[in-house]
């Protein structure tokens, strides 16, 4: 059975400045029995931590429509690269290949491919053999390249900034729901001049549920960011081999013009 102790009324003033005294009262009220489900802590929770816990699940929420949605694009990208790529080193001509893909370039690869041979076509309609041309062309095989890589990279790392500042901030956003809900339970124990376990083990539990919220959103944002960042990054360095590789092509056919 645990004691009462009184509080200085000084404490219980400075306590006081701190936090909303509507939120303290309903605290001092609370009836020794409660319900303890996850939504009775929320609905009994001060306005403050119950938008902090709402932004936390929209946020818990979102995060998961961007990791599932990435999931399966990345999946999905593989698998055309794996397609495009067995279509291209099967020996049909590039020509071939280009009018086949040019209208409706199905992925990342297709658009970098059709981009570069745009540029090739147009240097073969000129039939020129000068050597300066040539390397302009070649400089500019290159260039058209990594202007389509690289905007293919702004549209697969689109979100990710979220799942990073989730995965990094949501233990931080859980924490301080805590802080205000002991705060809470201090401003109850200076009103009732009690520290028994009722009076506060309430407010605390409140207020260790935003924390574990917290962890709960942050946590599978940490992962799936360092997954997806993996699988990006790895897609990425697929389309730079292409890209070199097709340029050796280039070159070697520009040599032979």
């Amino acid at each position: 059975m645990l004691e009462s102790s009184q509080l200085p009324g000084s404490t219980a003033d400075a306590i006081g400045d701190v936090i909303d005294p509507a939120i303290a009262a309903s605290v001092a009220t609370t009836p020794a029995v409660q319900d303890s489900s996850a939504f009775s802590m929320f609905w009994n929770a001060g306005f403050v931590i119950k938008c902090v816990v709402i932004l936390l699940l929209i946020s818990s929420i979102w995060s998961w429509k961007i990791i599932i949605s990435k999931h399966m694009r990345m999946k999905r990208l593989a698998a055309e690269a794996d397609y495009f790529e067995d279509s291209f080193w099967s020996g049909t001509p590039l020509e071939a290949l280009y009018q086949d893909l040019r209208e409706a370039a199905f992925d990342p690869m297709s658009s970098v491919f059709c981009a570069a041979m745009a540029e090739w076509k147009s240097f073969v309609e000129k039939n020129t053999r000068n050597s300066d041309v040539i390397k302009i062309m070649e400089r500019r095989i290159d260039r058209v390249m990594q202007i389509s890589i690289r905007k293919e990279i702004d549209e697969l790392e689109k979100s990710m900034g979220f799942l990073s500042s989730l995965g990094t901030n949501g233990v931080i956003m859980g924490l301080f729901g805590t802080v205000l809900g002991i705060l809470n339970g201090l401003k109850a124990i200076a009103i009732q001049q009690s520290a028994s376990l009722v009076t506060v083990a309430p407010v605390i539990s409140e207020a260790l549920f935003t924390t574990a919220l917290g962890i709960v959103a942050a946590i599978p944002a940490a992962v799936a960011y360092n997954k997806l960042m993996n699988d990006i990054n790895r897609y990425i360095n697929r389309l730079e081999t292409f890209s070199e590789e097709f340029s050796s092509i280039i070159s070697r056919q520009c040599d032979e013009q």
